[in-house]
This record gives C-alpha cells, structure tokens and sequence, in this order.
C-alpha cells in the first residue's frame, strides 16, 4: 500500500445512481481534485461488485486516487483495485480483520462524536477519521449530529486526519474552518448531485484552504 490519506475531498460514490450519470460525474470530480474515493456499500439488485469496483478503480488510477470499500472488508481478498475500507463503526476484531487480509490496507472509520472512537482509532492506527454528521443530511440519515468542538477535542487527541461530513457544502466548510481545525470533507450528493462537479469540487478545494481565525 503506497497510497497515503492526509485530507482533502473524500468522494463517497452511491452504486445505486445510474451508472454512466455516475462514471461522467465521477470522471468531471476527478479532474476537479479528489484526493479519496469510497465506494458506498448500497448495491442495486444483481449487480457485479467486482467488475463494479475494477471500472471505477480504471476512472481513478490515472488521478493516483485511493479507492475504498464501505464496509466490505472480505473484497480487498477478492480484488487488488481496492486500497482499503471504510467502517461505519470502530470494528472490535480489527485484529482478526488485518490478519485475514494479510497485507496493509487503508481503514477509517465513522465517529459520531463519541472521542472513545478518537481514542480507539488512534491506538490502533487508523488511517483517518470522518466526523458524521456535521448538519442534517439525508444521505448520513443515521448519524447524529456533532458538535465543532467534538472535532476540535478530538485534534488534540490525535494527528490522524480528520474529515467533516453530513451536509457539507463549500460554504459551511469556509465557515467552520475558521473555527476549527480539520483536514478535509466527505461528501457524496454535495458533489454528485452538483451541475457541474468539477466546479464544485474544486470550491471545495478553495474553501479547505481558509484559514482558522486566532
């Protein structure tokens, strides 16, 4: 595993949308600047997740973009285009996990706010940390709301990356980043629902680069 996660814009694509709206949107993100691409595991009926996951690692490559599974652990056995997986919750036999995979691989995970993830995932060193969910969103239906000070406590626990995510858009990321410290998004419709998604990725990029108020 070269790949490195330090922040920017994680890209969660559903493989639920259309599949050539997705690749063209998927495609137009890349060219703006992604820097993580997840793959969401809400699976349509009857698709072939690993071809699903060898074409869009094909999209990604060129960008030097590491791909990762939601959840799905036992696929990084199956296929070599993914770089790692995603947990929605910090994962009590992590041990067992890394021995059954066999070699390294990126892991994050979701926190909801609760620092006992921060803690755990700092000891087991993970790869990165995504904060679920900073606003209400439809998409993160399921995550409970965090506070910025959450995030904030959370930085002086850990150099792990930190990511927000949950109704982020370009704006709200500006304004938070003035108040706290934290290395990128994680975003799904806030990009993939976007007219324009290489525009809206690289408003993104801008706001990640303002900087916080003393």
């Amino acid at each position: 595993m070269s790949k490195k996660i330090a922040g920017g814009i994680y890209l969660v694509i559903d493989p639920g949308m259309e599949k050539q709206l997705l690749f063209n949107k998927l495609k137009a993100a890349l060219e703006g600047g992604i820097d993580v691409l997840q793959i969401w595991n809400h699976w349509p009926e009857g698709i072939n997740k690993l071809s699903f996951i060898q074409e869009i690692s094909a999209l990604a490559k060129p960008y030097h973009v590491p791909l990762l599974i939601n959840q799905e652990w036992a696929l990084l056995n199956e296929t070599s285009a993914l770089d790692g997986v995603h947990f929605d919750a910090f994962p009590v036999d992590l041990p067992s996990i890394k021995q059954k995979i066999g070699k390294a691989f990126i892991a994050g995970v979701t926190c909801s706010g609760n620092l006992e993830t921060v803690i755990q995932a700092h000891r087991n060193q993970l790869d990165y940390i995504s904060f679920c969910s900073m606003f209400p969103s439809r998409s993160a239906g399921s995550c409970t709301i965090v506070l910025p000070e959450n995030v904030e406590q959370a930085g002086k626990l850990t150099d792990i990356p930190l990511f927000i995510s949950g109704g982020i858009t370009p704006e709200n990321t500006a304004t938070l980043k003035q108040k706290i410290d934290f290395d990128g998004v994680a975003v799904i419709s806030g990009i993939l629902n976007a007219k324009n998604p290489k525009q809206q990725t690289l408003a993104y990029q801008d706001a990640l680069t303002k900087k916080q108020l003393s």
